[in-house]
């Protein structure tokens, strides 16, 4: 279950980053076994990436790390929905409405494990088959929110009822990719396999909730802990693009983050906020009817690659993720978007891109600077959606 200006050389992280545990103390008695693991970690992988530099090629586009999982809502203690969830699956609805399934150029690898009780292996967005633990059931969270009258995403309590194995770094494929993402929901993404990830893609997303969230041992409410005493704290530097929502900021350090990788401050019905080193901006919402929002931030993610990868700037690309954002709180679990209108915005967004391939291109970086379509983009998603809004469709 999920939560919710120029070119700079920020992304260097497109080409192999040194890790920051090489500037850290050598009294070794100071570091955690976690910390030790990840420095040999980066000591057996050097050979490997410097080999997998000279090719020069990126590999396949996308992939997405993160368990795929059973969500039960509440509301005022009554069941009101229940279904597939988990970040991934919310990811993978975006990307299959916005790629199509025959595109080479925006393949797609998802590694997510689940229980031998997992439902929905045919059901799954685009068919993507998840890893079968034999030991372990599907991780299982249940949601408790309020009445409708008084919703509001603080007073959600969310329980992690039960949760599957943990991913590995050897459960990650060995090719190289373009663009990671991070997408754990319930601590299944451990420091190793954050640091494998990082050092299989050339740009890494990673949601906040991957590296802070905390399981209460008694009934598995899920809290948070501040990003620099997580076991994650020594990656960060490593990473493109941090996603955070706005229950989940007061526990990192935004202007210290945004030194090294751009910060994605997710507000709701407030749009987002992108922090990077030389600058921040605002980029606003679009208006809808809150039912369920869960995994609203999930998807805004899922379409802020997508339109990087698509060649969009950042800030496009974020107006992208606001627009999903918004058509997925309007439904309860994973949405379902119209058809004719994702093809209306496909055609749109090739006809605005930079390139053909967007940042699935080898040299491209991330452009920051708002570009000249990014008004007459916005008109245009506000335009589709009062369309389909007076055709009846709910979203």
């Amino acid at each position: 279950m999920g939560t919710e200006e120029e070119t700079t050389t920020l992304f260097q992280s497109v080409s192999p980053l040194p890790s920051p545990l090489n500037s850290r103390s050598s009294a070794s008695s100071s570091l955690s076994s976690t910390e030790i693991d990840l420095q040999n970690h980066q000591h057996q992988d050097k050979d490997d990436d410097d080999d997998d530099d000279d090719d020069g090629d990126p590999g396949p586009c996308f992939l997405v790390v993160g368990n795929y999982c059973h969500d039960v809502l509440f509301r005022d203690g009554v069941v009101v929905g229940e279904g597939l969830g988990g970040a991934a699956s919310f990811v993978s609805n975006v990307f299959n409405s916005l790629f199509a399934s025959s595109s080479h150029l925006f393949h797609s690898c998802y590694v997510s494990k689940v229980g031998t009780d997992f439902a929905y292996t045919h059901t799954l967005p685009g068919r993507h088959p998840p890893l079968v633990s034999p030991t372990a059931a599907t991780t299982l969270f249940h949601g408790h929110f309020p009445s409708l009258a008084s919703a509001d995403l603080a007073d959600r309590v969310l329980k992690r009822v039960h949760s599957c194995d943990p991913i590995l770094p050897s459960d990650l494929p060995s090719s190289k990719f373009r663009f990671g993402l991070a997408v754990g929901v319930g601590g299944e993404i451990p420091p190793l396999t954050l640091a494998r990830l990082l050092d299989l893609c050339a740009l890494v997303f990673v949601d906040a909730q991957s590296l802070i969230r905390t399981f209460d041992p008694s009934d598995g409410t899920v809290g948070l802990i501040p990003l620099k005493d997580s076991e994650f704290s020594s990656l960060v530097s490593r990473i493109g693009f941090l996603k955070v929502s706005a229950e989940e900021a007061p526990f990192l350090d935004i202007d210290e983050a945004r030194k090294w990788c751009c910060v994605i401050l997710t507000q709701g019905k407030d749009g987002c906020s992108l922090f990077w080193k030389d600058g921040h901006s605002q980029v606003l919402p679009f208006p809808t009817v809150q039912i369920d929002p869960t995994g609203a931030g999930d998807s805004f993610l899922g379409a802020f690659v997508a339109g990087l990868a698509m060649g969009l700037g950042v800030q496009e690309s974020a107006l992208l993720g606001n627009f999903f954002g918004s058509l997925t709180v309007g439904q309860i679990g994973i949405p379902k978007f119209d058809q004719q209108m994702m093809q209306k915005i496909k055609q749109e967004l090739e006809r605005n891109a930079t390139s053909n391939d967007g940042l699935c291109g080898r040299n491209d970086a991330p452009k920051f600077q708002k570009s000249l379509m990014h008004e007459e983009l916005r008109a245009f998603l506000l335009e589709v959606a009062r369309l389909q809004n007076t055709d009846g469709a709910t979203y």
